[in-house]
């Protein structure tokens, strides 16, 4: 495994809490400023730069850019010219040697918690999801819609991606639910992702990112489905949590559901073998939140838990 972390676009202590940990290489949020152009060789390299004068090689973009990727997903007005933008990054990616993208497919919401102080260990906080304390929002879509959208993106972009040797990384609908008020979702179980993957637009450059406790509150078998799934899998995201009555809550890393170090032995024994981060971390003692779920120092302890089950299992970090 590739040991990464997540860095927004603009310096701040993650991205030197990481490199003091000893992250190497990134998986990063392009800045969503109006200067920044998707189609733009020249910004690109500018960000590319940022992080490789301070030791960070960008591997993985995540998002996709929401500025293109609500479109597409919406399947708006705005749909075409958003996917010809995302066509234009497809060639600027490999010449930065940016190899996979991970996008999602959930419109009008995105990823959702339903609070953000629910207590964990020792008086952390972490995120949570209740369907009971859900607000709906004025947005409709449908299933079938969904996945006319889908189909119609792959269809255009695949062809690409293979040309530019650029992969799709789907990240699975978290919370992993039905449907949210009058918004639909379909990426909701194990089924849904094989059919997405493997059915829609097959694709040697098309696969998925292993976010493991999404999988787990969608009722799989996390050591079946990544026995299963191992060759689509393209980046894993190292998460814990725990259910609820209503729906789940997030965890230290060390103190979920997940059996955490054995699923590293099941991904090394299926040869699954991509860039891994951790996700979804508590915030801390005096800590003052900025984006719940991804503070600076809750990674600390992530990251470390996570380096000493590689060399535990892979005999390295």
């Amino acid at each position: 495994m590739l040991l990464t972390d997540y860095f927004r676009s603009t310096r701040d202590a993650t991205w030197d809490f990481a490199l003091q940990s000893g992250v190497r290489h990134g998986v990063i949020r392009l800045p969503e400023e109006e200067w920044f152009d998707l189609t733009n060789k020249t910004h690109w390299q500018q960000v590319h730069k940022n992080f490789t004068d301070v030791g960070i090689t960008p591997v993985i973009v995540e998002p996709m850019p929401n500025c293109v990727h609500d479109h597409i997903k919406a399947g708006d007005e705005k749909r075409d010219e958003s996917i010809e933008k995302v066509i234009k990054m497809l060639p600027i990616m490999d010449s930065l040697d940016i190899r996979t993208i991970c996008f999602n497919w959930m419109a009008h919401i995105g990823w959702l918690r339903t609070r953000s102080d629910y207590p964990e260990r020792g008086g952390a906080k972490v995120t949570a999801f209740s369907m009971a304390d859900f607000t709906p929002v004025e947005a409709k879509i449908t299933a079938a819609q969904l996945w006319e959208n889908y189909k119609y993106f792959l269809e255009a972009v695949i062809p690409e991606a293979e040309r530019w040797g650029i992969r799709l990384a789907l990240h699975p609908d978290d919370p992993p639910v039905p449907r949210l008020g009058d918004v639909e979702r379909i990426m909701i179980s194990g089924e849904n992702i094989r059919k997405a993957v493997y059915d829609i637009c097959p694709s040697p450059s098309l696969g998925i990112t292993m976010c493991q406790a999404n999988f787990y509150i969608m009722g799989e078998d996390l050591e079946q489905y990544i026995k299963e799934m191992a060759e689509k899998i393209f980046f894993v995201h190292f998460r814990n949590t725990v259910k609820t009555e209503n729906g789940f809550r997030e965890t230290f890393h060390d103190n979920g559901a997940l059996p955490m170090a054995r699923l590293m032995e099941v991904y090394k024994a299926c040869g699954v073998d991509v860039p891994i981060r951790v996700d979804h971390v508590p915030t801390m003692a005096g800590e003052v939140s900025t984006l719940p779920g991804y503070d600076a120092m809750g990674r600390l302890f992530a990251i470390g838990y996570l380096k000493g089950i590689m060399e535990a299992v892979e005999g390295k970090a």
